[in-house]
C-alpha cells in the first residue's frame, strides 16, 4: 500500500488561511488520483479536492470548497498539497488525504487524518 503522510493542520482564525501537505511514499505518477476527504465529528467523511497525477483532467472541488480551496501537487516531492483560504468554522474537521492506484485491483490508501480547527 502507499504511504501517505499528512501536515499542516491546526487552529486558525476564522478568515485565516492554512495549507496541509501530502506526502507520498512513491512517485505520484504511479497514483491515478490523490485529494482530500474531511471528516467532521458526528458526521461522515465528505470529499474536499481530487486531482489526477497524470494532469489528464483538471481539479474537480466539491461546491462548499469551490473558490477558497485549491488542490495542487509536486512530482518532484511526490506531495499533494491543499492551500485553505477563507475558513469557515464549518471547515472544522479531520482532513484526510487518499491515493487511488487504479489497475485489475484498485488500491486505495488513507493518511492518518489532521485536525484543522477553525475558531476565534
Amino acid at each position: 500500500q502507499v504511504q501517505l503522510v499528512e501536515s499542516g493542520g491546526g487552529l486558525v482564525q476564522p478568515g485565516g488561511s492554512v495549507r496541509l501537505s501530502c506526502a507520498a511514499s512513491v512517485s505520484i505518477f504511479s497514483i491515478d488520483s490523490m485529494g482530500w476527504y474531511r471528516q467532521a465529528p458526528g458526521l461522515g467523511r465528505e470529499r474536499v479536492a481530487t486531482i489526477t497525477s497524470s494532469g489528464s483532467s483538471g481539479p474537480n472541488y466539491a461546491n462548499f470548497v469551490k473558490g477558497r480551496f485549491t488542490i495542487s501537487r509536486d512530482n518532484a516531492k511526490n506531495t499533494v498539497y491543499l492551500q485553505m483560504n477563507s475558513l469557515k468554522p464549518e471547515d472544522t474537521a479531520v482532513y484526510y488525504c487518499y491515493a487511488l492506484k487504479g489497475g485489475r485491483t484498485p488500491e486505495l490508501s488513507w493518511g492518518q487524518g489532521t485536525q484543522v480547527t477553525v475558531s476565534s
